[in-house]
């Protein structure tokens, strides 16, 4: 009886087996899938080019058809299921590009706030031992020192301030300069050797 009614369905027309289908038969459902499921899936692979994603995208379009049987308002079946299948392809392309953007988007936002965060930090240190090394510094070389790159003052300006001549106040800026620039190398030194050990 059942070949019997398989041969049936297979001899129904597509406007035959839409009229079963809003009447609730699973037969006419089953030979509506039967016709067209391969033929869409094909369809799904060629666009997808993966198998999975065309299998379901097949399948909930046909899942979809069973669900709203009733009101769905169909002259072609055929047109409608490609019509159908191919913008659930264009959905499912978009959707995809719109994910792997976010997670681009995400990765590079990530890094960047990393990347931010580390010469944030990095220079926070490097200020820190700057200050440190100007602490340092002898006393008469930190005040020119500190009056000439801190507060600006020209070496003339500075001369007058703490009395000393011009010739002694640019001897005192070259000496707080080469202390600096050693103290830092060495900061660096030791910071990039530690940085190089925790990786």
């Amino acid at each position: 009886m059942k070949s019997f009614s398989v041969r049936l369905y297979a001899s129904y027309t597509d406007a035959d087996l839409l009229q079963a289908l809003r009447a609730d038969d699973e037969g006419a459902f089953e030979e509506i899938y039967k016709r067209y499921c391969y033929r869409l899936f094909t369809v799904a692979y060629r666009k997808l080019k993966q198998r999975e994603e065309a299998e379901e995208l097949v399948q909930d379009l046909l899942a979809d058809l069973w669900s709203r049987r009733a009101s769905l308002q169909i002259q072609q079946l055929d047109q409608y299921l490609f019509s159908a299948v191919r913008y659930r392809i264009i959905n499912f392309i978009k959707s995809r590009k719109l994910k792997s953007g976010y997670e681009l988007y995400c990765q590079l936002h990530a890094s960047s706030s990393t990347a931010n965060t580390e010469n944030f930090l990095a220079l926070n240190d490097l200020n820190d031992a700057l200050l440190a090394g100007v602490e340092n510094l002898p006393e008469k070389s930190r005040q020119v020192f500190q009056l000439s790159r801190l507060e600006h003052c020209t070496v003339p300006e500075i001369s007058v301030r703490v009395n000393l001549s011009e010739k002694t106040v640019e001897y005192h800026l070259t000496k707080a300069l080469k202390l600096l620039r050693s103290y830092l190398r060495d900061f660096l030194v030791l910071t990039l050797s530690l940085f190089t050990f925790l990786q």
